[in-house]
């Protein structure tokens, strides 16, 4: 059974920086698609950024784009999320999930099978 976990969320000024954590027990993240996500109150989940694929291609949503970056540190079984740049409009609970290593879907929701708990990111202007 594997288990997720997001740390690093906080409340940040706008223009600030985050760097969130997924951290897995029970699965190895190299062998998978990971991917973050995020909830604003009252709207939907949308996609962040996920790296996949045996050679770790990374895709954003183009509300991130230049500002996000994800990364592997396989010798820590971690994915990391820096923020950079953060927005008000960033305001979410963040969360990773896991998917097929070549997920075809890689920007939906349903590509992915396990999902943390989430951290909440809080930007204020």
């Amino acid at each position: 059974q594997v288990q997720l976990v997001e740390s690093g969320g906080g409340l940040v000024q706008a223009g600030g920086s985050l760097k969130l954590s997924c951290a897995a027990s029970g699965r190895t993240l190299s062998q998978y698609a990971v991917g973050w996500f995020r909830r604003a109150p009252g709207q939907e989940r949308e996609f962040v950024a996920t790296t996949i694929g045996p050679y770790t291609r990374s895709d954003y949503a183009d509300s991130v784009k230049g500002r996000f970056t994800i990364s592997r540190d396989n010798a820590k079984n971690t994915v990391s999320l820096q923020m950079n740049r953060l927005k008000p409009e960033d305001t979410a609970v963040y969360y990773c999930a896991i998917g097929p290593p070549m997920t075809a879907v890689p920007g939906a929701a349903f590509g992915y099978h396990s999902w943390g708990q989430g951290t909440q990111v809080t930007v204020s202007s």
